[in-house]
């Protein structure tokens, strides 16, 4: 009997990623995830862009399922501008993608960043490298590098004193090293954001709470969530990474508490989650397990890493097997999530070690070819091991 299992994937980010399309055959992937990086946020997918696409995928034996990602404009999230012409192009995009195949499409909700982290090369025992969060680099960041208007009143005065010691000790080179690291632009391109940019993109949210933010959230998917359920398309929400507010931008998707009011406020089968256990997993509150037991079923896609945390303001990522979550429990429990429901549901290792002989290499952060080839070789044995014990 064939029983339902993992739709192992691997992200590329298209013809300029330097991990191949052949990589990620040799890995051991069925197929990618990925996305038209080079058409503009808020533009149409055509089907002939996607097609073009696929069939460059699909010469090397692999599928192409799930976007990751379909960009949620900027004025969509403020509700401003021409947001009603992006959530038009937004749905004819979905029945776009539709049309040719596709079945999950990846977004987030996040003003501005995709994600932030303090250290892109973090250096490890074993001499590989990995992601970090620090939040006292990410305060000395906002405070005296990007000199957020807001940053030193929302700060403690004798923790701003420290701060600004330990500022004046870092050198030049430091500096610019963490401003880099920092103000990485979103996923697929290396180069670093600008300041004066970042500013203005932050302003533009001063007038926006957490609670505004959502009411957008739901606004575009009483829009867009119809017509995902139409065309046969299910729609999975990344959570905010990190999972609580950075340079005072609101966080909305971050706690088991913001997923039921987005599932619920919304309740089509159409309007899940990308189950990311990275993200989830660095907020201390959150009970993983639990959640996964309770919205399994509007579970689109599972992005799954292993984060450790070091206090409560500090983490990176951990090997798959060793980190704050247990694994082998969640994998367990999405295996008889897909036995029970009888589907496969897609999955891709994220934020991958760099190590090996993609060290010097130019890959962007978390995504080498050889870390992420590990962590799927390991949850590829994990699923094994379970249905073994368990189904067969």
């Amino acid at each position: 009997m064939n029983y339902p299992r993992f739709h192992q994937q691997m992200r590329w980010f298209g013809p300029t990623d330097l991990v191949s399309l052949s990589d990620i055959a040799q890995a051991g992937a069925q197929g990618v995830v990925t996305a038209l990086h080079g058409i503009p946020i808020g533009s149409i997918w055509t089907t002939e862009a996607i097609t073009t696409r696929k069939l460059l995928i699909n010469e090397l034996g692999l599928d192409w399922t799930v976007v990751e990602s379909l960009p949620v404009h900027e004025e969509i999230k403020m509700r401003t501008g021409q947001f009603e012409l992006y959530i038009q192009n937004y749905c004819e995009s979905l029945r776009n993608l539709a049309v040719c195949g596709l079945e999950v499409v990846t977004y987030n909700f996040m003003p501005v960043f995709d994600w932030v982290r303090t250290d892109i090369a973090h250096p490890l025992p074993n001499q590989s490298e990995a992601l970090l969060y620090d939040h006292r680099k990410y305060e000395l960041a906002d405070l005296f590098l990007l000199e957020r208007p807001e940053a030193k009143a929302e700060m403690d005065p004798a923790q701003l004193e420290k701060l600004q010691q330990q500022f004046d000790r870092m050198s030049a080179v430091e500096k610019q090293e963490l401003f880099q690291c920092v103000f990485q632009a979103l996923p697929g391109s290396s180069e670093a954001l600008v300041k004066d940019q970042v500013l203005a993109a932050i302003a533009q949210y001063q007038d926006i709470d957490a609670q505004q933010l959502r009411n957008n959230l739901i606004a575009f998917l009483e829009a867009v969530v119809p017509v995902a359920e139409e065309v046969g398309i299910q729609l999975a929400i990344h959570p905010d990474d990190p999972p609580f507010s950075v340079f005072g931008l609101p966080r909305i998707l971050s706690t088991a508490a913001d997923v039921e009011y987005i599932l619920a406020a919304v309740p089509y089968k159409a309007n899940g989650l990308c189950f990311c256990t990275g993200s989830f997993g660095a907020h201390p509150e959150n009970d993983l397990l639990r959640m996964l037991k309770e919205w399994g079923s509007r579970i689109h896609f599972f992005h799954l890493r292993n984060t450790k945390r070091d206090g409560p303001d500090r983490f990176w990522e951990a090997s798959l097997l060793e980190g704050d979550t247990d694994m082998y429990e969640i994998v367990k429990e999405a295996v008889y999530l897909m036995q029970k429901e009888q589907r496969s549901i897609p999955m891709r290792p994220d934020h991958g070690h760099k190590m090996l002989d993609d060290l010097g290499k130019a890959v962007y952060p978390g995504y080498g070819a050889i870390g992420r080839l590990k962590s799927l070789a390991e949850l590829r044995g994990l699923e094994y091991a379970v249905l073994a014990s368990t189904v067969k």
